[in-house]
């Protein structure tokens, strides 16, 4: 044991190498059962799919991505807020400047939406910390953006329009509610969505997914082989 000793003592230095290759395969280890934990996770995922049953949810990211992934969760909970109007005949009738990007605030979040949209990490990217910060700017812009024309066309509501488009968006509004009420006939479901298009045309312009969406709604009593109402043009990209 005092050789032992006496050894150590003159040749401490190689503690250190030691030590690090020690280390380096302890790393070694934990990630390649990292991986394997994630291909199981895979595994598991593919096998609860094929028997249709639903996959579990996702491993928790590496501490490095937490970040990136907080930030994507942020840009994507402003984005579902978005599309509540965008897909929403009915909101879009009632708060009509969240679809009119001539109106200032509403081209700002736009414009804001496009540069988060821009800087968001590819799937299985891990960004920079440079880029990260570039991108975690840009979607707080687009949150406060997106609040402050939400903010606002809450408070405006039609007040852009003269008082008899203000009526025809009224008159949409009540023909809305009888074109998705299954408690209606086919055919008062089918004229009413028709009048709406024909009041709203020209005032609001509704997306193919609004679209698409309505038809859906109003789909689900329409006589088979019911012509949907033309769609209006969509206005200038902002």
């Amino acid at each position: 044991m005092h050789d032992f000793w006496t050894f150590a003592g003159s040749y401490w230095w190689l503690v250190f190498p030691l030590f690090g290759m020690t280390m380096g395969a302890v790393n070694g280890v934990n990630k390649r059962r990292e991986v394997q934990a994630r291909r199981r996770h895979r595994e598991q995922i593919e096998l609860i799919r094929a028997q249709g049953g639903a996959a579990p949810a996702p491993l928790t990211p590496p501490a490095e991505t937490d970040d990136q992934q907080r930030i994507i969760a942020a840009q994507d909970a402003v984005t579902h807020r978005w599309l509540e109007y965008e897909l929403d005949a009915g909101k879009l009738i009632t708060y009509p400047a969240m679809s009119d990007g001539r109106q200032p605030l509403t081209a700002a979040f736009l414009r804001a939406k496009k540069v988060a949209d821009n800087l968001r990490p590819r799937d299985g990217e891990t960004l920079s910390p440079e880029r990260l910060k570039e991108y975690r700017d840009a979607v707080t812009d687009y949150e406060v953006a997106f609040e402050v024309a939400e903010r606002d066309a809450r408070r405006v509501k039609d007040a852009a329009f003269s008082p008899d488009e203000r009526k025809r968006l009224d008159t949409a509004k009540q023909l809305l509610t009888v074109a998705t009420d299954q408690a209606a006939t086919p055919n008062e479901r089918q004229l009413a969505y028709k009048r709406v298009r024909e009041e709203l045309d020209g005032l609001i312009w509704l997306s193919d997914d609004a679209v698409e969406e309505l038809e859906k709604k109003v789909a689900l009593e329409l006589p088979r082989g019911a012509e949907p109402a033309p769609r209006t043009p969509p206005e200038p990209a902002v």
